[in-house]
């Protein structure tokens, strides 16, 4: 599917971890204000969890088939970079 924001058939977990205040977690919330929709949309069934926690670096984790899980740091992204990140993460 070349659906923007389609996942892979593998991923059954997306989680945004971030600081609902903190300046370096600004982009994460714009981020996700603007693409939640899409991904929700485009993939019903998997769960997209966010994690709001004062203090928290922004971090997103990638659950896929079989327990195995990947993460990578959204601190210090620009909206762009954090979107090139989410899409090598679920694809």
């Amino acid at each position: 599917m070349s659906t923007k924001y389609a996942f892979n058939k593998g991923l059954r977990e997306v989680r945004f971890l971030f600081c609902q205040s903190s300046e370096q977690s600004a982009a994460v919330r714009s981020f996700i204000t603007r693409a939640y929709p899409t991904m929700k949309r485009n993939n019903p069934s998997i769960p997209i969890l966010i994690r709001e926690a004062a203090g928290t670096q922004p971090k997103i984790y990638a659950r896929y088939e079989r327990g195995t899980e990947k993460s990578h740091s959204l601190e210090g992204l620009t909206d762009k970079q954090i979107e090139d990140t989410v899409t090598g993460l679920v694809q």
